[in-house]
């Protein structure tokens, strides 16, 4: 028996240069003012910042969306089941059901979801299910300048995403709220002096 599909990402750490062509991409492709990637330095909370001391100095790149949770706290705090995730593993929020009661944004252990004030309703990444479900990569996918992202079907052993999973040192945000999280993060190779 096949197990079924379960859509998730990787960002690579080592090859994210922090240009936001991600950021951009997704509210071209979702018209969205309020939600977008959101690319912060990791270790700090200013974009741009290097951590650590002279000459130890990194400058990492932490993206972050939707986690497209296997157990999404999100859907489960909805009371107009606005929120569902798919059999795919992508998690939807239908703005037609959605009463702004901001629920989820409250559940949400990673803060990634947003309010937009003027049409008061929540906003999500969607995983462009819409460009998906035609057989398309999420447009930051596509739009990345690093490479850094890479999009697939984690249960599937042959896929791309699950080769890279299984061979470099990848993590998880927040593994500890057992959300188990469909986006993946590979950790920057450390640096050797010269």
């Amino acid at each position: 028996m096949s197990k079924s599909k379960r859509l998730g990402m990787i960002v690579d750490q080592e090859r994210c240069i922090g240009c936001e062509a991600c950021s951009v991409a997704c509210r071209i492709e979702n018209n969205s003012t309020d939600f977008w990637i959101k690319v912060e330095t990791q270790g700090t909370s200013v974009k741009d910042t290097p951590v650590g001391r002279f000459p130890d100095l990194t400058l990492n790149f932490l993206p972050r969306l939707c986690n497209h949770c296997e157990n999404p706290p999100c859907v489960d705090s909805c009371p107009e089941d606005a929120l569902q995730k798919r059999n795919d593993g992508i998690v939807i929020l239908d703005q037609d059901l959605c009463t702004g009661c901001k629920a989820c944004l409250d559940a949400c252990p990673y803060n990634i979801i947003v309010f937009d004030e003027n049409n008061h309703l929540a906003e999500k990444c969607n995983l462009c299910a819409h460009r998906v479900d035609k057989g398309l990569e999420p447009f930051c996918v596509l739009c990345c300048e690093g490479q850094a992202l890479h999009f697939g079907d984690l249960n599937d052993p042959e896929s791309n995403i699950t080769k890279i999973l299984s061979k470099d040192d990848v993590f998880q945000l927040k593994p500890d709220e057992g959300t188990n999280p469909s986006i993946y993060y590979i950790r920057p190779k450390p640096k050797r002096r010269l």
